[in-house]
């Protein structure tokens, strides 16, 4: 038997198109994409990275108008805390030293604390806890107890329902079925089968809506307040005023760190002959320039931006109401001839200042809908519409999607019952089975 085999070799030319993102552009982009904090410490990082890099701190102060809050009263364009916030850990920390004698059971109620997330749940169990210390399962309930006397109320709880009794039992004004039914009643209480909990009570349904209404005020993380750092201050991009009727934007620039290129020492490590030190200058004198280019055009990118959406939402500046109109990242990106990933990254995380407040430039983006007139709305209109619906509502019988949506249609407006459900998480508003009182 015998086996022939055909090898053929041919050439082909296959032409192809590839993005190649170099490192200069991959950088610009990542610049665009930081908000001015971020910024700060990126070129923070670059400089100690680059000796030829000076920095000139960015200086904060503001030369327009303070931004108002909603008493009228002036605030600061860099709103600030205190440098440090106690941790959750720490503020029990002092408390069970200062209130605790030292014996084995303080070690206890030390060893629990070590276990107490950020909200101020315990999350492990005592039959662990048991396992590791060999303490008897008493002393771990003593234990537990005394960090549950401590502040805020409800710390130390194991569940939600432990949580919201915490600080039930701590309250002098709390209705006075409220830690009963939490205790005995809790789930039938969260899924609304109030009328079984009222006959088992010998109440009404009125008590039981007051309760509600009761736990509502509670916290479901009683330790989330202390320790954070986030939103500790907003330094905004942009500035807008009025100025003979017509609005101005002009670039903080204060906010960022100016660069300098250290000149002198340059040029003296320049009259080194060695190449590889020729070459090192010239490699971070590339990278000097390169950064200043981002910089230059994040800074040019988010003002043509914040420019187009403060000319196409003018209304929102001049009309107390502040309306918004439809507008979409893709309808800027083809007028001004960027990339809508651009337009995205440009309002990512920056935030322009006005008289009356500090907001992002992401919130002037605004979905359409469409009337039967074929005329176009901002989904922000529809929220607030859905608002005074839900207002206007008998909270005895609350509207359901279905029936808000054959309300909108008798204004003219084509929405579906899913969208409606939408807007309406969107604006924290439970369902129709949530609304519903008993005290109306």
């Amino acid at each position: 038997m015998k086996f022939e085999q055909h090898v053929s070799q041919n050439q082909k030319q296959v032409q192809s198109q590839k993005l190649v993102l170099t490192q200069q552009l991959q950088q610009s982009l990542q610049v665009l994409h930081f908000s001015i904090e971020e910024l700060n410490q990126f070129i923070q990082a670059k400089s100690l990275e680059n000796p030829l890099i000076e920095l000139k701190e960015a200086n904060y102060s503001t030369n327009y108008s303070k931004p108002k809050n909603a008493n009228g009263q002036e605030m600061d364009s860099l709103i600030q805390i205190p440098d440090r916030k106690v941790s959750l850990f720490e503020h029990l920390i002092q408390q069970i030293h200062l209130n605790y004698r030292d014996t084995y059971l303080r070690t206890l109620v030390l060893f629990l604390v070590e276990y107490i997330d950020l909200n101020g749940y315990l999350k492990i169990t005592l039959e662990k806890v048991q396992q590791k210390t060999g303490a008897e399962y008493i002393q771990l309930l003593d234990a537990l107890t005394l960090i549950q006397r401590l502040d805020p109320a409800g710390v130390g709880a194991r569940n939600l329902q432990e949580c919201l009794m915490l600080q039930t039992e701590r309250d002098q004004l709390a209705p006075n079925l409220a830690y009963l039914v939490l205790e005995e009643y809790f789930e039938a209480f969260a899924e609304r089968k109030w009328e079984k909990i009222a006959k088992a009570l010998d109440c009404t349904l009125i008590d039981i809506q007051q309760i509600f209404d009761y736990v509502q005020t509670l916290t479901p993380t009683p330790g989330a307040s202390y320790g954070s750092t986030e939103g500790l201050y907003i330094i905004p991009d942009l500035s807008v005023k009025i100025v003979e009727g017509k609005l101005v934007v002009t670039n903080n620039r204060q906010g960022v760190p100016e660069l300098k290129f250290h000149q002198q020492y340059f040029e003296r490590l320049k009259q080194n002959e060695d190449k590889e030190v020729d070459h090192y200058l010239n490699q971070k004198l590339q990278e000097f320039e390169n950064l200043q280019k981002a910089i230059v055009q994040r800074g040019d990118t988010v003002l043509a931006v914040g420019k187009y959406l403060i000319e196409h939402q003018q209304a929102f500046f001049f009309d107390e109401n502040r309306p918004l109109q439809p507008l979409t990242m893709r309808e800027v990106a083809d007028d001004l001839q960027i990339h809508e990933s651009t337009v995205s990254r440009a309002v990512n995380g920056k935030y322009l200042e006005c008289e009356f407040g500090i907001f992002e430039l992401k919130q002037f983006f605004v979905q359409k809908l469409s009337t039967s007139n074929g005329e176009e709305i901002a989904n922000t209109s529809i929220k607030e519409q859905l608002k005074q619906f839900i207002e206007q509502e008998d909270k005895r019988k609350p509207l359901s999607d279905q029936k808000i949506v054959e309300l909108f249609e008798k204004i003219g407006v084509e929405i579906s019952r899913r969208t409606v459900a939408k807007y309406r998480d969107s604006l924290h508003i439970p369902s129709s089975a949530k609304r519903k009182r008993y005290d109306e």
